[in-house]
């Protein structure tokens, strides 16, 4: 349903983009891959709030800044592997590609962008709203790494999804996150993994998945 695009950061870095909906959609929002790239899930996400709930949505290729056209596979490798690319990239740079996505859709008319990360894109989620104001409203569905940044003021309505069961997130940084941020909206799915979100990951968890997505529609409605 969406297409390849390739956009320039303001470094003049030139990366891949899947985009989807339609330019004239009412709501626009730029969604964040996890560690494995951009995959199929991430392109399935961008579709259906493109077709479902009619969004103009931009997913950059994070990787790209690494190593170009990267998708790892669902396991030990994967992951390993995506650590690693995560590791050459610095957080200026992930904002400066999520950025360039928000300009895009700026220059469509959408004077209101969202963006929800999953994973490291939540993780990215987080940073965009606290060290940025280019979006009017950021979620973060099982975001690593936000309870060490969890001090940092953000300068948009936030919402975060954690999974009870998630052996990546521990609770103590859930809590951590609550006492630091008592106005940012934390939902814990208390049967649920990480990356319950994704049906291609065994940690899928239907009833969790499908209660997160309502709670971010109804938080993007509110705010852009």
């Amino acid at each position: 349903m969406g297409r390849m695009i390739s956009l320039t950061a303001a470094d003049t870095h030139h990366f891949a983009a899947y985009e989807a909906g339609n330019p004239d959609s009412k709501h626009a929002v730029v969604i964040v891959q996890e560690i494995f790239g951009l995959a199929d899930h991430i392109k399935s996400v961008c579709d259906e709030l493109a077709s479902h709930h009619g969004y103009h949505v931009i997913a950059p290729a994070l990787f790209d800044r690494a190593e170009r056209d990267v998708v790892l596979p669902y396991d030990q490798a994967g992951m390993q592997k995506g650590l690693a690319l995560r590791a050459k990239i610095q957080p200026e740079d992930l904002l400066a590609d999520v950025t360039a996505c928000a300009h895009a859709l700026n220059k469509h008319g959408h004077e209101k962008v969202g963006i929800q990360g999953f994973c490291w894109g939540g993780f990215v989620a987080w940073i965009a709203a606290t060290r940025t104001r280019e979006f009017a409203a950021s979620v973060a569905w099982y975001g690593g790494g936000i309870a060490q940044v969890s001090h940092e003021k953000p300068h948009c309505p936030v919402q975060l999804h954690f999974g009870g069961e998630d052996d990546h997130i521990p609770h103590t940084d859930v809590q951590k996150i609550r006492a630091d941020q008592p106005d940012v909206e934390i939902y814990v799915y208390d049967d649920a993994g990480h990356g319950f979100g994704c049906p291609d990951r065994p940690s899928f968890n239907q009833a969790a998945r499908d209660l997160a997505h309502e709670r971010t529609m109804a938080f993007f409605k509110s705010h852009l």
